[in-house]
């Protein structure tokens, strides 16, 4: 799949549909693109160490692996063929966020090391923690490739959020960690409510979350 993508992209052409196991290999180079100067990460990962790139690129690859074998909704934007942007969530009332570590700590010893994996469990027990809900989704990564930015793309790979949300009956709604500032206005202008900050690592973020509407 072709991911060097033309400057004329409409919205009425991009469609939102769940990736497959030939996507993943893109979307973990979007999500790379998106996240490698992400603070939360420059720290998990150890920036300021060789290797960097290296263990950022197989963090996400792995967890795009684990996403994809517990079946956990990972959305695509398309136009035809070629993918445009990505989001990953996790489900409620599943067991992936803990218990996928047996196996997923092992991966990620030994791909990115001891310090980031602990980092990464640190990460996402702490946000567990701070959920205003029992049973909600998780926005684990949302990304728009970087020549189809300011397009309009975020608010519809928002929608598709939003409906895969108010489709399950056991959601309460969705959560999401931002860790850089100039984020916060994008998920605000979603309707979702700034909870609690909380400091993974050395860094400091903000847990937002967005209710379902009654019905």
């Amino acid at each position: 799949m072709n991911t060097v993508l033309d400057q004329d992209v409409r919205a009425e052409n991009v469609r939102a549909i769940f990736l497959t196991a030939d996507n993943l290999k893109v979307a973990a180079s979007i999500l790379y693109n998106a996240y490698f100067d992400d603070p939360l990460f420059m720290d998990i990962f150890q920036a300021e160490k060789e290797g960097f790139e290296g263990r950022l690129r197989a963090a996400i690859r792995e967890e795009l692996e684990a996403f994809w074998d517990a079946e956990q909704p990972m959305i695509g934007l398309f136009d035809g063929s070629r993918l445009l942007a990505v989001a990953c969530l996790t489900k409620p009332n599943r067991d992936f966020s803990s218990g996928r570590f047996w196996h997923w700590r092992l991966k990620m010893l030994l791909t990115a090391g001891y310090f980031s994996t602990k980092a990464m469990v640190e990460k996402e027990e702490k946000i567990r923690s701070a959920m205003p809900a029992q049973h909600y989704h998780m926005v684990s990564f949302i990304a728009v490739h970087p020549d189809h930015q300011h397009l309009g793309l975020g608010h519809i790979l928002m929608s598709a959020i939003d409906s895969i949300v108010n489709e399950d009956r056991e959601s309460e709604g969705v959560g999401v960690f931002v860790s850089v500032p100039k984020y916060l206005a994008f998920f605000r202008g979603g309707f979702y409510q700034q909870i609690s900050t909380i400091t993974v690592s050395e860094v400091t973020g903000e847990i937002l979350f967005k209710p379902k509407p009654l019905a």
